[in-house]
């Protein structure tokens, strides 16, 4: 069990300048944000931290800005946000180095502009993170979609502070509480949902969610992958042909998860303009032509039973391209099924989120986590350096 230094440990006195770092990465269509979860969710780290008449200055990355200012990943659209979700002012400041903090009231917001537009923030430099330590007495990090990165703001700033003067925000400390619930098993059957386009990027999670979990439910472009190393004809269906050693050796492992492929997939000849859509049985192959794009009505109804008898689901990765209607079926079918079940259901981060939002079943999940690679790495067993610079025995 992994136990941090958390919001209520921290003795913290009117007037007080929180360093709070959060993880603001939202999706930008120009300058309207598409998903303010991000935002919503530190909500109430900021309302608690306002109450106690701290000052709190905010600080985010924004999109891959290579260490160089570019007004298209600035955080102005997020300060008009912010500002909305609080019903209270923000304030903006140009950058995130070099700002008078001292004037900041207790209760007021500040936001500064992008932690990225300073290449010493990826660097995880010492030099940087003393500018940033200098604007502040106390640290909060809830940027949980970030603590795998030992970035300056993350990692080596708070080791500027003193250990009683940092802490985890409320966010954080909530996905530690239902992440551990994936790798700390109190319930059985723990079902796994795993899709997605590739098997690269996840084969650590993978090859830890076999040794816990009771049963692994495969889909997406994930499945091709491992239907192929099981010798079924994929067409031209997406695989991960440098993978394939690795979904076979994930099928071969003697451990305790049941590793469950598709029975049927929903395939086309064309992803944008298909001439025809069929079910496929998964014996039969698929013909040159023909590709993969989602989980089939049969495969659809074997994992609807499978999720009915969990206690504890796991889902990170859509069965399918649900971003077209006619391919969404699948990924949809899981959403209203990890909905429903009688179990402790994490949904961890990228598109699975997108996917639980569109359905309309979000309220029913126990928990979504804001950090798609964070939540990965965590379940994986490696150590996040966000988290572990707040660790207490």
């Amino acid at each position: 069990m992994i136990r941090i230094r958390t919001l209520d440990q921290l003795d913290i006195a009117p007037g007080a300048r929180v360093f709070y770092r959060v993880d603001y990465n939202v999706p930008l269509e120009g300058a309207r944000i598409t998903d303010a979860t991000r935002i919503e969710e530190t909500l109430p780290t900021l309302k608690m931290l306002r109450e106690r008449g701290a000052a709190i200055i905010l600080a985010s990355h924004l999109g891959r800005p290579k260490g160089a200012r570019n007004e298209k990943y600035s955080l102005k659209p997020v300060r008009d946000k912010l500002a909305e979700l609080l019903e209270h002012d923000v304030q903006w400041a140009d950058d995130c180095v070099g700002v008078d903090t001292s004037q900041l009231k207790p209760g007021e917001f500040l936001l500064l502009e992008n932690l990225r537009f300073h290449a010493g923030e990826e660097k995880n430099d010492s030099a940087f993170a003393a500018q940033l330590r200098a604007q502040a007495d106390y640290y909060v990090n809830d940027a949980f979609g970030a603590c795998h990165r030992a970035h300056a703001s993350i990692d080596a700033l708070p080791r500027l502070m003193p250990g009683e003067n940092t802490a985890g925000g409320l966010l954080l400390a909530k996905e530690l509480q239902f992440l551990q619930k994936v790798t700390d098993i109190e319930e059985r059957p723990f079902v796994a949902l795993m899709g997605g386009a590739k098997i690269a990027g996840k084969i650590e999670p993978l090859e830890a969610l076999v040794k816990l979990a009771d049963k692994i439910l495969i889909g997406g472009g994930m499945a091709n992958t491992f239907l192929s190393a099981r010798g079924v004809p994929m067409g031209g269906s997406l695989v991960d042909k440098d993978s394939l050693d690795v979904a076979q050796r994930i099928m071969e492992k003697h451990s305790r998860a049941e590793v469950v492929l598709p029975e049927d997939l929903v395939v086309a000849d064309s992803l944008d303009n298909p001439t025809e859509i069929e079910d496929v049985e998964v014996t039969e192959g698929l013909t040159a032509d023909a590709k993969a794009f989602d989980i089939g009505p049969s495969t659809v109804r074997r994992y609807e039973n499978e999720l009915k008898e969990a206690k504890l689901i796991f889902w990170n990765g859509p069965m399918g391209v649900f971003e077209k209607e006619q391919f969404a079926k699948g990924t949809m079918a899981m959403a209203s099924a990890v909905a429903a079940a009688d179990a402790v259901t994490v949904v961890g981060g990228g598109e699975s989120v997108e996917a639980i939002k569109a359905s309309g079943f979000a309220h029913r999940i126990t928990h979504i986590s804001t950090g798609g690679g964070a939540s990965l790495e965590f379940i994986s067993g490696a150590a996040l350096p966000g988290v572990e610079v707040l660790r207490v025995q």
